[in-house]
């Protein structure tokens, strides 16, 4: 714990006066840019072709363009701080000086102002490994997990969300800074490598508020009326001693005699225990979930909202269906009668959107006219507001306009597909089942005849120039039919000569041919459709175009079966069919919010099975149906996680279970925190598992082999999120981690994701050592594991 000077807490009566109304805001704003400046700029210098001044000018080109675009829009409150290089709880991080002692060393380690140690924690650097990333609760967004241990002492050793919002006074724009809160950060973080068991990071609690009130005493100082704090780790199980640190921090900092306004933001679902607690805390607003959390009845019992203003999160901030403004006004009307005020806003930040459906001339207009991007997102919050304060007569025309959508998207051909509903009607649960797994793996190991530890890659390779261009080309027109296939087939065989001269005893075609694991599939289905410039951030500077999911899906062809049947016949050794599973289908795309998510899941299983058997009937002898959002969509509160691993595993069976005993199944899952569902990926009942493991060294296969896993299991020993290539002795040391806890008949060894976004530089020698590791622990008699769990 940090020594502190005792400070004594001015009496809970001095607070700021009431705080002009938040009328309409939303809780955070797309930060990549339109076009994607940010990541190309990220690129850039990461790639020493611009200095940080070059990074810099493109950073603070965005943050103009936000903060005029918002005000443009007609909000009332437009939202600051939610600029980030590369993620917000990272932010968060080095402005309290919760770094890491391994990277203080990068270009002088000076923290909150080296890019070059911010992104060292970020993705790696030399020998430094970088911070373990996870998602962001149940959406696809990943961010970098705080270290935490006895020895962090917090301290204020950054400026950024004061820095921007003078940024945003200078340019005339009044704005409220948005900061991750104290007890989120802390919950949000992991045990540093100094911590010992047992200890969790938010015992520091009291240290770290200490940080904020000193932050923002500073930003009375300077002049701000409202600072958002974010608590989103509320909407998930909470422990009393939990909700505990929750109190005592915001009576710690509401109590403050100089701070700004607070309004405190939960998103993603309902606040539950959390919300009598936060409504009884000397601050001024509570910002709500009403579309995925909260309902108004719920809200109602808490009678210490008549003293709060209440942000009521109406518009969905997740997905991009148009609001049916009607129906959200209902709630709004009900609330007025239960708060102080009530101002509207998205029920989350709409960094999970893209920016503007304008930027959509192509899209099927009939679909077009259902949806509602970032930009559509502020006009529907402005316009509800606009009803709040002047009646429905304001926006008549625009709530007309609402209505017809509604309508006509619920009627419109193609939503319901008559023949897609029979067959799933007909299923029943042995549709679920395949022959038991011992069965399986004799006859899969006469077929494919494998080694002890068999090398493989969990599919892509990187996508050099020359295939995104060709992949334009013939996009465009440019490039015919045959010239497009004869492109991709000369990937394709390099990709396979490479493995074979690496030694990989399981090869990929690599996938040159598909934009996006999601994207691709969802462009071969009926039922979705797909944008030109919907991008999204999944992390620093990835970003992906989810598809939207509006109607029934089916497929009407095969769609890998052409490429996988080429790589196939160009090698002796086995070749994986590529597919992606049912549940990633819907966490990576926008899904249609018309019927149960496990229908829909039902439907995309089928479009796979019917994919399995063609790659089958084209001699493929192994299939990876790839679900790495498995747990993504994990309920964030316990009580309804049994129905979602229900219809998920069962969708995932269904997609399988048709495989003919000799077809080995293999499914990948990375980057999340898996102990919460190791019933459920036992359940897959697929041959082969691999999963990430790399940052984590490890960690999650202790709670495997204390489950009794029995089937293969691949746990990734080469990071690819991270620029920096393993040596042998790193991933030797990884593999003997594996097996203290996997037997050496079980255990793959393969990297823990795809390697799209990796350059063929990086690749070919991580790729090397990932082989020569294995060779030697195989020559030298891989260890065994006792039944102590050790490696010999």
């Amino acid at each position: 714990m940090t020594d502190r000077i005792a400070v004594p807490h001015p009496s809970p009566t001095t607070v700021p006066p009431v705080p002009p109304a938040l009328g309409s805001t939303v809780l955070g704003y797309p930060r990549i840019g339109p076009q994607r400046e940010l990541k190309h700029a990220l690129e850039d210098y990461w790639a020493d072709r611009t200095a940080a001044a070059d990074l810099e000018g493109t950073a603070r080109a965005l943050r103009t363009r936000t903060w005029r675009r918002l005000a443009e829009l007609g909000l009332d409150s437009v939202p600051s701080n939610t600029f980030s290089y590369y993620d917000h709880v990272l932010d968060t991080a080095v402005l309290v000086d919760a770094v890491p002692d391994r990277y203080r060393s990068v270009a002088g380690g000076v923290a909150g102002s080296d890019l070059d140690m911010y992104f060292a924690m970020a993705r790696g650097i030399d020998d430094i490994a970088p911070m373990e990333m996870t998602k962001w609760f149940d959406t696809n967004y990943h961010y970098l997990v705080p270290e935490i241990g006895p020895s962090t002492r917090f301290r204020l050793a950054g400026d950024k969300p004061l820095r921007e919002h003078r940024e945003a006074l200078g340019l005339g724009l009044e704005t409220r800074p948005v900061v991750l809160g104290p007890v989120s950060f802390l919950l949000l973080s992991k045990p540093g490598p100094d911590a010992p068991g047992g200890f969790r990071p938010v015992a520091l609690v009291d240290d770290l508020v200490e940080v904020y009130a000193e932050l923002l005493a500073r930003m009375a100082e300077q002049g701000v009326r409202w600072v958002q704090l974010d608590e989103p780790a509320f909407v998930a199980d909470r422990e009393p001693a939990e909700l505990d640190a929750l109190r005592r921090t915001y009576e710690r900092l509401g109590s403050l005699s100089r701070r700004p306004a607070i309004l405190v933001a939960s998103y993603f679902g309902d606040l539950g225990p959390a919300l009598p607690v936060l409504a009884a805390a000397p601050v001024e607003g509570l910002a709500v979930d009403l579309v995925a959390g909260a309902d108004v009845a719920s809200l109602a019992g808490v009678t210490a909202l008549r003293h709060k203003a209440v942000i009521a999160g109406v518009v969905d901030g997740r997905n991009v269906w148009r609001t049916d403004l009607t129906e959200a006004l209902r709630p709004l009307v009900t609330l007025l009668g239960l708060a102080r005020e009530v101002s509207v806003s998205t029920s989350c930040s709409l960094l999970h959107v893209p920016y503007d459906v304008e930027a959509e001339p192509e899209l099927d207009p009939r679909v077009r006219d259902w949806l509602s991007f970032a930009d559509q997102k502020v006009a529907e919050v402005v316009a509800l507001a606009t009803t709040l304060r002047a009646g429905q007569g304001a926006v008549s025309d625009t709530l007309a306009r609402s209505a017809r959508a509604a309508a006509g998207r619920a009627a419109a051909p193609g939503v319901r597909d008559g023949l897609v509903r029979e067959r799933l009607a007909r299923l029943s649960r042995g549709d679920e089942r395949r022959v038991p797994y011992a069965q399986r793996h004799a006859a899969q190991q006469e077929r494919l005849e494998l080694p002890a530890l068999p090398t493989t890659t969990i599919g892509s390779f990187p996508q050099t120039v020359e295939v995104r261009s060709a992949r334009a080309a013939h996009r465009a027109g440019r490039l015919d039919d045959d010239g497009y296939r004869e492109a991709m087939q000369a990937e394709i065989a390099r990709v396979i000569r490479l493995q074979e001269a690496l030694g990989f005893d399981v090869l990929v075609h690599g996938e040159p041919e598909r934009n996006d694991m999601v994207q691709y599939f969802a462009e071969h289905l009926e039922g979705f459709v797909t944008t030109a410039n919907g991008w999204v951030q999944s992390y620093g500077s990835r970003c992906v175009r989810p598809p939207i999911l509006y109607g029934d899906v089916a497929r009407p062809s095969p769609i890998t079966v052409e490429w996988s049947r080429y790589a196939q016949s160009l090698t002796d050794r086995p070749v994986k069919g590529m597919l992606t599973g049912p549940v990633t289908m819907l966490a990576w795309s926008f899904v249609r919010d018309d019927q149960p998510l496990g229908d829909t899941a039902r439907q995309v299983a089928l479009a796979i099975r019917d994919e399995i058997a063609d790659l089958e009937a084209a001699g493929i002898g192994i299939v990876q149906v790839d679900e790495p959002a498995l747990r993504e969509l994990l309920p964030l509160r316990a009580s309804a996680r049994e129905e979602y691993l229900r219809w998920s595993v069962g969708a995932f069976r269904l997609a399988t279970a048709g495989a003919a005993i000799t077809t080995q199944v293999h499914t990948h899952l990375c980057y999340s925190e898996f102990n919460e569902v190791i019933d459920a990926i036992d359940a897959l009942d697929a041959d082969v598992t691999s999963i990430e493991a790399a940052r984590s060294r490890m960690e999650v296969l202790a709670a495997l082999a204390g489950e009794g896993f029995v089937r293969g299991i691949g746990p990734g020993v080469y990071d690819i999120h991270s620029p920096r290539v393993p040596d042998t002795a790193e991933i030797d040391g990884l593999l003997r981690a594996a097996l203290g806890s996997v037997p050496a008949e079980r255990l793959w060894v393969n990297p823990d994701c795809g390697l799209k976004t990796r350059g063929y530089e990086e690749v070919g020698p991580a790729l090397a050592n990932l082989v020569t590791a294995t060779w030697r622990l195989r020559a030298g008699g891989a260890p065994t594991r006792t039944s102590a769990g050790q490696a010999e």
